[in-house]
């Protein structure tokens, strides 16, 4: 390995322990190198040396890095951060020093270099100003998932790895989210790593793999290790669901979604669930016993993230766009006789999950499970809540989105809307990718409505961004509405009052007046005079 005028670094990974498992280049750049380099504990033993060992020559200058902590404390100033931080430091500036004099340094690291390496921490400080190239290796979760002879993931799993070192919520949410997991740095996170096991329903599903590929490795399944006896070079595994299910011949959990598969005999149920708009305070007391209920929760990864987790329950996330595909996952779920909450935003019935499941429910190879709807408060009737009550004579709820129906029919029932001068609750007004519909659905309403008719823009209402506004169909400014907000725009006879202190209350009286020559009810343009007792039809944009 020529010098030249600085050396180069070298970050060499060694892959899981078998030191036949090193790739072709490792063991070439290791018996070239003049200097090797590797971390160690203080007793000076290197895991990565003995690995290293057969391919090591006779004459090549050596570098132990030597941790001054493990998992001890330390009188350091600046603490264990400090200590460790301090120890990269020098130990970067002794690498240079070869660097500077034209040595090459390879730097072992097991596994490989950029997966939980310690050899990061010498690239990010030494890679800006010498030449620096890293050589991958077979990392642990792959030597695990070989020695199990398990795949880790197949088709379109998603395997989700994990630091142990998470708080064992977080990692019992992340685990019921995923089909497939690794959890490495156990050792001393071996108790919060199985009660998050324990708590995603995954416990069962999990391996324990100890030292894989070393003569003293060790492989049984996690529930059964004592806790006591888990060094740090030991993970946690759920390999492939799908493999597992096969091989273990339970079709109720094999496949994925849209997979055909024979019916296991009594089906179960699919029980759609609407959250609210907004955190669990929004969550009626039956919805909540449902979602407690279920053996398996399915729905758009936001949503389920608002779910408590509850022990033993499964957790299946999706994107928001594959209704049709989520559907199925649930009802496959519950054909195997499981319990499946499909969750969704407001109330499900509206423009949400329920028509989406009942739609695939058709199909006569869901006839055993049966489908329930919980009703949930809509987004509609929160955001009207904020103001008064806009919505408190006849009102209609449209959606602008023109993904699921044309612009034309769109257009045509805001026409009809205005004509029958009801109020007006609008979803999903706006997106990145629908800029021009909203200002074109204001101008179709004001065919029929005063441009003073009120409208409230409420966005995020219950979350940590909440903002709900009063403006009018001619103030109304569409570039600053988006996909979280919510409008709802009066009829002719909705009265917006201010509030001492700022902001409006919106309401829409019961009934009309009658008409004092006919007697029939009649209608007022908005921007006409109240009758007595009555406050002005439309006032000043505020917030609340």
């Amino acid at each position: 390995m020529g010098g030249g005028q600085t050396g180069t670094l070298w970050g060499v990974g060694l892959g899981p322990g078998d030191p036949e498992l090193l790739t072709v280049k490792a063991a070439r750049l290791i018996e070239a190198a003049d200097v090797i380099a590797y971390h160690s504990a203080r007793h000076k033993r290197s895991i990565a040396r003995s690995v290293a060992e057969p391919y090591l020559r006779a004459g090549q200058m050596e570098e132990a890095l030597v941790y001054p902590v493990t998992t001890e404390t330390t009188d350091h100033p600046g603490g264990y951060e400090g200590a460790i931080a301090e120890f990269y430091e020098l130990s970067a500036k002794r690498l240079a020093e070869h660097l500077d004099a034209g040595r090459d340094v390879v730097l072992l690291c097991e596994g490989d270099p950029f997966f939980y390496g310690s050899y990061m921490y010498m690239h990010e400080r030494l890679a800006d100003r010498y030449r620096a190239q890293v050589v991958p290796g077979v990392t642990s979760v792959s030597a695990a998932s070989a020695v199990l002879g398990r795949p880790l993931v197949q088709r379109d799993e998603v395997l989700t790895l994990l630091p142990g070192t998470l708080p064992a919520p977080e990692l019992a949410r992340r685990l019921a989210d995923t089909d497939a997991a690794a959890v490495l740095k156990l050792g001393r996170t071996f108790d919060s790593v199985h009660q998050a096991l324990t708590e995603a329903g995954r416990l069962d599903d999990a391996y324990y793999v100890e030292r894989a590929t070393w003569q003293a490795q060790r492989v049984e399944p996690l529930a059964e290790v004592d806790p006591a006896s888990t060094p740090y070079f030991s993970l946690a595994v759920v390999p492939s669901p799908a493999y597992a299910a096969r091989t273990a011949g339970n079709p109720a959990t094999a496949g994925r979604p849209g997979e055909p598969r024979e019916p296991t005999g009594a089906g179960g149920e699919v029980v759609v669930v609407g959250l609210g708009p907004a955190g669990p305070s929004w969550l009626t007391p039956e919805a909540e016993q449902a979602l407690a209920a279920a053996d398996h929760l399915v729905g758009y990864g936001p949503y389920l993230a608002k779910v408590p987790q509850r022990a033993g329950q499964r957790r299946h996330a999706s994107g928001n766009r594959v209704e049709a595909e989520r559907a199925l996952e649930a009802l496959e779920l519950a054909r195997g006789g499981a319990g499946v909450a499909v969750v969704s935003s407001g109330d499900p019935g509206v423009f949400a999950m329920a028509s989406a499941v009942l739609e695939q429910a058709e199909d006569e190879r869901w006839s055993g499970v049966g489908v329930r709807v919980l009703p949930g408060v809509t987004a509609a009737q929160a955001a009207a809540s904020r103001v008064g009550a806009p919505l408190g004579h006849d009102y209609c709820v449209l959606s602008l989105s023109d993904r699921l129906k044309p612009w034309e029919v769109i257009e045509r029932r805001l026409d009809a809307v205005g004509a029958a001068d009801l109020a007006l609750a609008i979803y999903n007004p706006a997106s990145r990718s629908r800029t021009t519909q909203l200002a074109a659905a204001v101008d179709v309403l004001l065919r029929h409505r005063s441009a003073e008719t009120p409208v409230v823009v409420a966005r995020d209402v219950g979350g940590p961004e909440e903002s709900v506004r009063v403006h009018t169909l001619g103030t109304l400014d569409p570039s600053e509405v988006d996909m979280r907000c919510l409008l709802i725009v009066g009829s002719s006879r909705t009265r917006v009052r201010a509030r001492e202190g700022g902001g409006s209350t919106v309401w829409t009286p019961r009934s009309y007046d009658p008409d004092p020559v006919s007697g029939s009810a009649r209608s007022r343009p908005a921007g006409s005079a109240p009758g007595p007792g009555t406050t002005s039809p439309a006032g000043p944009a505020g917030s609340w």
